[in-house]
């Protein structure tokens, strides 16, 4: 297949880095000001603002300089793919590099499920699931199980974002609710270092260090000491989330998906590059570039980091292609952190990275008018109907109201719906005491090696 022309890229061709830029700004306003035109009055002259960038400069633009030198080489990459077999082909060795980059697998050892308590709904069933996913380490989730449809049904697997909550956050709950009202058996897990899975636990059975990122860099910096990376970590509960919807006889093994937001759309685009058993891919606020990331200063924890990826060639773009010619829709937002253009640039990218496999239908981007997060527009819109073509279901994607947020706290859970006082009970919270961290047996990820 002949490349499309209009698919060729290029960074940045004025080789301009924003330094340069402003230095051109403030040598064009010092000339208007020789000539007797002000720009901009004294009082807020480009050498009275606090700079930007809040990291040393040396230090940041050197790191720029790297990731834009991976780009320009990705991007020349890309643009020699003229065939199938080169897509095909690059689909394949993208394949390895992400393998080299994220580190060996550890061994499959068995689950261990067990289910701790079952809440029925109109419509579908709560199940609270401990597996382990590696020995003595376990994962806490909820499966949200159809009651009303034909076995086997498709399945997805929910990966959370920073939410302090993990899976009982109500954007997650939302969409797990949704995907099991139209027929879909839906996982949500949570996620090392939140909800019912904090490792450095307090006598409270709050964190020692923080919920969330502070857990995370703590152990992700621990990890690097010992040769390891935390996004394999995460990744591989991921992986055996998968796993465990697999070994369920409600489940078509054929039809499983994966999605989440933020740091879930992180770990969502890092499944798609690691595991080939996915069926559907919906990303939301993550996937752009490394150099944008960069460029923005946007805050990363060390899972979104994977080593070497720059040295390896890899880009955002890379973890999706990965899954060719599998359907792929990229969930982004108008006023995400990262701007519309480097979406758009990440689409473009991807669908030159496919294009040749004969799979461009299978990607899509969508855009929601809102801000960060997980909300209505992305996961009823855009990600039920894009399951819902790939799974062959004709849900309702207008779908029905919230049923309610589940909460889990440090002795149990509570439950309300809108307009409602709490009420305690424990339909989301799966270990007995609220942290998975007590039960008998469990080891934490400071004592693995």
């Amino acid at each position: 297949m002949a490349t499309n022309s209009n698919l060729n890229l290029s960074i940045n061709p004025a080789g301009l880095s924003r330094r340069q830029v402003l230095y051109s700004l403030v040598a064009t306003t010092s000339a208007a000001s020789f000539a007797g035109t002000s720009l901009w009055s004294t009082a807020t002259a480009a050498d009275t603002w606090e700079p930007l960038n809040r990291f040393p400069r040396m230090t940041h633009e050197f790191f720029v300089d790297q990731a834009k030198a991976s780009a320009t080489r990705h991007l020349e990459r890309l643009n020699r793919l003229q065939t199938k077999s080169d897509a095909q082909q690059y689909v394949r060795d993208v394949q390895q590099r992400i393998a080299r980059s994220f580190g060996p697998q550890p061994q499959r050892t068995p689950l261990n499920p067990r289910v701790t308590k079952t809440t029925q709904r109109d419509g579908y069933r709560i199940e609270n699931v401990i597996f382990d996913s590696r020995p003595g380490f376990p994962v806490t989730a909820n499966l949200y199980v159809p009651t009303q449809s034909q076995t086997p049904m498709p399945g997805v697997v929910g990966t959370c974002g920073h939410s302090s909550n993990g899976k009982a956050e109500k954007a997650y709950q939302s969409f797990a609710q949704g995907l099991a009202r139209q027929g879909y058996v839906c996982l949500i897990y949570d996620p090392i270092g939140q909800g019912e899975r904090l490792q450095y636990v307090n006598e409270k059975l709050g964190s020692k260090i923080g919920v969330g990122v502070a857990e995370h860099l703590h152990a992700g910096n621990q990890q690097f000491l010992v040769g390891e990376f935390f996004g394999m970590w995460r990744a591989w509960d991921g992986m055996r989330a998968l796993d465990y919807l697999m070994t369920r006889p409600e489940v078509d093994k054929q039809r499983i998906g994966v999605t989440g937001n933020s740091g879930g759309g992180t770990m969502t685009t890092w499944l798609c590059g690691l595991e080939q058993r996915w069926s559907m891919a919906a990303p939301s606020c993550f996937v752009t570039t490394f150099l944008r990331n960069l460029e923005n200063e946007l805050p990363a924890d060390t899972e979104q980091c994977p080593p070497a990826a720059l040295a390896l060639g890899l880009d955002h773009a890379d973890f999706l292609a990965a899954m060719a010619p599998k359907p792929v829709i990229i969930l982004a937002k108008e006023r995400d952190y990262s701007t519309s253009m480097d979406r758009r640039k990440f689409y473009q990218r991807l669908r030159r990275s496919i294009v040749s496999s004969e799979a461009e239908e299978n990607i899509a981007l969508f855009y929601g008018p809102t801000g960060h997060g997980y909300s209505q527009e992305n996961w009823r819109e855009a990600m039920y109907s894009w399951f819902n073509r790939v799974a062959a279901i004709s849900g309702d994607t207008a779908g029905r109201g919230f049923d309610g947020v589940l909460e889990t706290t440090a002795s149990g859970s509570v439950f309300r719906r809108a307009g409602d006082r709490y009420r305690r009970r424990s339909d989301v919270g799966v270990p007995e005491q609220g942290q998975v961290a007590t039960e008998p047996a469990t080891r934490t990820i400071r004592l693995h090696r």
